[in-house]
């Protein structure tokens, strides 16, 4: 049957950068399957089903799919799902709160529609970050990303596996030069980066292209058909524990830009917000800009 699809960049407020993405309402009735081969045709980062909630308080369930496998959350998926619904169902209103059923839990977003400019979402993180491995030593990781072991650290950063939903090898590398030298060698990759169900690497840099950028970021996910993302979301969630971590922000609330894409000519930011409360992380968001730039009908 015709289903209706949008294409949306997310993390921009400019069409043709952020990172695309693709969304199909109306999914009921398709297989997980059907979702799948639809995801590969499309060949995005990822691309959502929306469902009708399984809870009517809320919004709508989604599942989110990359060309390889399903997602149990993904950062720009969310924030382009929920400026989508905005726009479709709510056109004009300035506010709206959109509750997405994911499979990591109930997401919770705000939608802001200002006249004239593109529509921004933000949601708090659905799960704590929590460190869930070890990383690997910098020669292995080096050797996985064509660096060298000097190029690893950052200040007092080294690797370490987090995730929010998600798992990732976060990279601290010394200057925005390594990080655009770095690119996923697969001979080496599985020995180095993601072990078990998180085969995915988030280099990063304090040395930005903006002025008002915190750090300069590319993700890496072969194994899941995404050589690497234009914005990836459900990282920068993650890198609110890494950042919590290391460099230990005062009491009260930060907000800190990640700048992703510029090697792939698709400039994106991620505002990331961090809440801390006695020396800890209590709470964080991440927002963003989304814009429309297709849509259609695809039988499926």
């Amino acid at each position: 049957m015709k289903r209706n699809y949008y294409i949306l960049d997310v993390f921009t407020e400019t069409p043709f950068a952020g990172n695309p993405l693709a969304v199909v309402r109306g999914a009921e009735g398709m297989s997980a399957e059907r979702m799948q081969a639809v995801a590969r045709e499309f060949n995005l980062s990822e691309t959502v089903f929306v469902l009708p909630p399984r809870d009517p308080v809320n919004t709508a369930r989604v599942r989110i799919f990359t060309p390889q496998r399903e997602l149990p959350f993904a950062g720009h998926p969310t924030i382009g799902t929920a400026v989508l619904i905005a726009q479709l169902d709510a056109p004009g209103m300035p506010t709206l709160s959109v509750v997405l059923e994911e499979d990591v839990g109930n997401v919770a977003c705000t939608v802001r529609q200002a006249k004239g400019r593109a529509a921004r979402a933000h949601f708090q993180l659905p799960t704590e970050p929590v460190e869930i491995a070890q990383a690997a030593d910098d020669v292995l990781i080096a050797a996985a990303l064509g660096l060298e072991p000097e190029d690893i650290g950052c200040d007092r950063h080294f690797p370490m596996v987090w995730s929010a939903g998600l798992g990732f090898t976060f990279v601290p590398v010394k200057s925005a030069e390594a990080a655009a030298r770095a690119r996923p060698l697969m001979e080496h990759w599985h020995k180095a980066i993601g072990p078990g169900d998180h085969p995915n690497a988030f280099v990063y840099t304090r040395e930005t292209v903006h002025e008002g950028s915190a750090f300069h970021a590319r993700m890496f996910a072969p194994s899941l058909g995404v050589m690497e993302d234009p914005a990836t979301g459900s990282a920068v969630a993650a890198f609110a524990g890494v950042v919590a971590h290391f460099d230990h922000p005062p009491d009260g609330n930060h907000t800190f830009v990640i700048e992703q894409g510029f090697e792939m000519a698709r400039p994106s930011l991620i505002t990331l917000g961090l809440d801390m409360e006695d020396g800890q992380l209590v709470d964080a968001s991440i927002g963003g800009a989304a814009v429309m730039v297709a849509q259609g009908t695809i039988d499926a």
